[in-house]
């Protein structure tokens, strides 16, 4: 007989349930004891602090500002710091009457009308019950003053503020730039909640560059307020994070030397190490007071400065466009070697001129009576004009833009400040669409000495020949060195590295190097009369006049002092690039003095300082 098969386990069916049960029940209790905790937290323990945030037009957030970050200088030496400063704020929600009180505080505070416009500018950007200042920089005088008279000023306040400072002034100006206030157009492009703090900047220089790093971020007060927007207590506070600490490639006692070297001479001075990019020295004079802008500078101060014809807020080191001049000579010369155009024995007979098949007017050679049998070492020596309107005949500009565009010249550097100039390798396509002309033979052969539509930057000139020194080898110039975080941790900026300039034969280098020494040591050499002696360490160079005023010749006999004789704004800039030792180069340098013979003066006395001072600390 079959027996039937059971269907169901009624009794493991019930077991089951009862422990799934058991189980829900056990979950349920543990979620309802987290919230029973979660609620006797925020109903018992946080009662007062979320009631008042539920109710949120009581409360305000009261900004915080977070210092700036300091800047040194490779060697330690504070560039920019923070000082404390007073200054007179008005909340005119407390008052009746704005005008009236700006009107009275003028009798016992020097309150000018530029005070008066900025005042009024920040007041349209402000908020509710926000102070606004009106007079930064208050004397000790000044504050004494008010707080005799404080009863009669409610809704008037002196309040400390953390000013920047520049304790070298001028002297690192190119270099640093500055803070200023800020204006309507970068309300549109910062975070204001993270400027809510402070009314304050970075403009130009690494103090824009780094804005970011250097501004830190702004904390904040959680305040209670009363409904006339008095504050009644403080029930929260986050603190600001300060910005970064910088240290630049900059040393600041070459800085001075290169600033004391130009003397009273417009021009600039930018030295790089070669082997790494490193910014040495960025020097523009005449210069300006970055610290007349840190407290807010006044508009009568801003315009002298904007219209002096002087222009000491133009910063010529990476800003100022110049004609190459003789100095862009090594690098057709390389040109000339490296495509077989010439050879070093390639000689030409110079007679003082040049003219072109067909041509009846002579591109003169700066030596009147020329310099007699040339090959391209004695060009580069006594900087040959005729040779070169030689050798660029040959080349075509083709192969001289080519040349000159690998070394970067015609393009920004991409330092890290913004305000750079890109200079102008000229070519057909670039007369053509910025003067709407042809390109004529005659625009390629004054190319070649660096005159007609070529011009350089002091920065690109001095990274141009530290290429040089490197037999090719390209950095990025840089003035970040080290950023130091909140957390203590330093962070080096590695050295950045450019597409090389290589040659199909590496003993060009060697040629025209040994060239560019004879510069120097050469009884030839343009650069000896006014260099100096022969220095104990190894100097390549090549010196260079921008011309800005065709001198006539009289009688076929050039007036070697007419550059003299004429107003100083129409004479010859002098150029001058050089790198040293030239075994072991650790420093590469461009000079341009603006109507003045005195830059190889200038670079001998920055070379001196930096390889012959035992003191010095160099990378």
């Amino acid at each position: 007989m079959f027996h039937l098969r059971r269907l169901k386990n009624y009794k493991q069916e019930k077991n089951q349930f009862k422990s799934r049960v058991i189980k829900a029940v056990l979950l349920i209790i543990v979620l309802i004891i987290i919230l029973i905790a979660r609620l006797f937290n925020l109903q018992i323990l946080q009662y007062k602090f979320y009631t008042n945030l539920s109710e949120h037009n009581q409360l305000d957030f009261l900004p915080i500002e977070s210092n700036r970050g300091l800047i040194y200088d490779r060697n330690g030496v504070l560039l920019a710091e923070n000082l404390p400063l007073f200054s007179l704020s008005i909340i005119p929600e407390l008052m009746q009457s704005t005008n009236n009180t700006i009107d009275t505080l003028k009798t016992i505070i020097n309150i000018t009308p530029d005070n008066i416009q900025q005042f009024n500018k920040a007041l349209k950007q402000r908020r509710r019950f926000e102070h606004v200042p009106i007079k930064f920089k208050l004397t000790q005088e000044e504050v004494a003053t008010f707080y005799l008279n404080q009863y009669r000023f409610p809704g008037v306040v002196v309040e400390t503020q953390m000013i920047r400072h520049y304790p070298l002034g001028k002297i690192m100006a190119s270099a640093l730039g500055y803070v200023g206030r800020i204006n309507q157009q970068e309300l549109k492009t910062i975070d204001t909640s993270n400027y809510s703090a402070t009314h304050f900047i970075g403009k130009i220089g690494i103090e824009k560059y780094y804005e970011k790093q250097l501004h830190g971020k702004t904390g904040y007060k959680v305040a209670e307020v009363s409904a006339t927007g008095r504050i009644v207590r403080i029930l929260k506070t986050i603190q600001p994070i300060p910005g970064n600490t910088l240290f630049l490639t900059i040393d600041s006692k070459l800085q001075q030397a290169a600033q004391d070297a130009l003397g009273t001479e417009r021009g600039a001075v930018v030295a790089i190490n070669p082997n790494n990019g490193e910014v040495l020295a960025l020097v523009s004079f005449p210069s300006f007071d970055p610290n007349l802008f840190a407290s807010g500078i006044d508009s009568t101060t801003f315009n002298e400065l904007q219209s002096s014809s002087d222009k000491p807020m133009y910063n010529r080191a990476t800003l100022g466009s110049y004609p190459l001049a003789s100095t862009i000579k090594p690098f057709i010369a390389l040109q000339g070697l490296d495509t077989g155009t010439i050879t070093s024995n390639f000689k030409i007979s110079d007679p003082g001129w040049f003219k072109l098949p067909n041509v009846k007017r002579p591109y003169r050679d700066w030596v009147y009576h020329g310099h007699g049998i040339v090959n391209v070492t004695k060009a580069i020596i006594v900087s040959c004009d005729t040779f070169f309107y030689t050798l660029a005949l040959k080349l075509g500009i083709e192969k001289i833009d080519d040349i000159l565009t690998r070394f970067g010249f015609g393009s920004k550097t991409k330092i890290d400040i913004a305000e750079e100039n890109s200079g102008v390798i000229a070519s057909p396509k670039w007369k053509a669409s910025h003067k709407g002309t042809h390109w004529y033979i005659g625009d390629t052969v004054i190319s070649s000495i660096g005159q007609g539509f070529m011009s350089a930057t002091p920065l690109q000139l001095a990274s141009g020949v530290a290429a040089i020194a490197m037999h090719g080898k390209r950095f990025q110039p840089h003035l970040l060195l080290i950023t130091k975080n909140q957390d203590g941790a330093l962070i080096k900026q590695e050295a950045i590295t450019m597409p090389p300039v290589t040659l199909n034969h590496s003993k060009n280098w060697d040629i025209v190097i040994d060239a560019m020494q004879g510069v120097i040591t050469s009884p030839m050499g343009t650069a000896r009369p006014r260099f100096g002696s022969i220095p104990e360490y190894t100097v390549a160079a090549k010196t260079g006049g921008g011309q800005l005023f065709h001198h006539k010749i009289v009688n076929e006999n050039p007036d070697p002092e007419s550059d003299l004789k004429l107003p100083k704004y129409l004479r010859n800039h002098n150029l001058f690039i050089a790198f040293a030792p030239v075994e072991n180069p650790k420093i590469a340098i461009a000079v341009v003095t603006e109507n003045s013979t005195t830059a190889p003066q200038v670079a001998r006395k920055v070379l001196d300082y930096y390889l012959t001072t035992p003191s010095l600390n160099r990378p």
